[in-house]
């Protein structure tokens, strides 16, 4: 049996990238043209774009934490 939906989704390359993607996908999903099949893959992309995101923010606010705190520590995105 076929999979319906992208086994492995690739990772964004950026905060921007993702956040562009997850607005499009928004559009797809709320213009209610998509077949249902589709509707679950495409909802489970969100929730992966929304969960870089939000790493990508936490890590920026940690790095804010330290800064904040006189420490200069090199942030590294995940």
């Amino acid at each position: 049996m076929a999979s319906a939906h992208k086994s492995v989704s690739a990772a964004p390359a950026s905060y921007e990238a993702a956040l562009q993607e997850l607005e499009q996908l928004v559009a797809r999903l709320e213009s209610g043209d998509l077949p249902l099949a589709q509707l679950l893959s495409q909802y489970q992309r969100g929730a992966e774009l929304l969960k870089f995101c939000r790493d990508q923010l936490e890590a920026v606010e940690g790095q804010i934490k330290v800064l904040d705190q006189g420490l200069l520590k090199t942030w590294t995105p995940e």
